[in-house]
């Protein structure tokens, strides 16, 4: 039903319902329907879990700001211990292409959040960038660090 994505699968609770098919999201605490951004946005979280060693209290999923006296939500955030943004996570369904545009709707987020690592994922293919301000340059990265690396380059720059 949903695509293979280039992640491990991560093991979720599923339920089918009239309404559609239902996913339990342990970020928001609640069913949520399972859709194809959803799909990908569950399965990358976990992979950040479970493989790039970040703390499940530390990942906000649905995480409302304000852009230009709008509202918005990034898909995900990540925070420091200290609860201090690190990282925008922008999630988009598989067969959605990776474009410029998509790279805009992030970077606006980060007008209000001031990260320095930003993440875009459509489960196919994910884009990392790194804001290293003492450097003033963006780089990319061929895959998401680890979490403890994250924030190693962060206190860096």
């Amino acid at each position: 039903m949903f695509p293979n994505l280039n992640l491990p699968l991560a093991q979720l609770k599923i339920k089918r319902k009239n309404e559609g098919v239902f996913v339990w999201d342990i970020f928001r605490r609640k069913e949520v329907l399972l859709t194809p951004e959803e799909w990908v946005r569950q399965q990358f979280f976990h992979y950040l879990i479970n493989c790039k060693n970040v703390p499940q209290g530390l990942l906000a999923s649905e995480y409302s700001i304000d852009v230009n006296s709008m509202k918005r939500r990034c898909d995900g955030v990540l925070f420091t211990q200290e609860m201090k943004p690190v990282a925008i996570i922008e999630c988009k369904a598989a067969d959605v292409k990776l474009t410029e545009e998509t790279m805009f709707q992030i970077a606006q987020y980060n007008f209000t959040l001031k990260v320095q690592w930003l993440i875009l994922t459509n489960g196919i293919q994910t884009i990392t960038c790194f804001l290293d301000l003492k450097e003033r340059k963006l780089s990319y990265l061929e895959e998401v660090p680890d979490y403890r690396k994250m924030l190693i380059l962060t206190e860096r720059s």
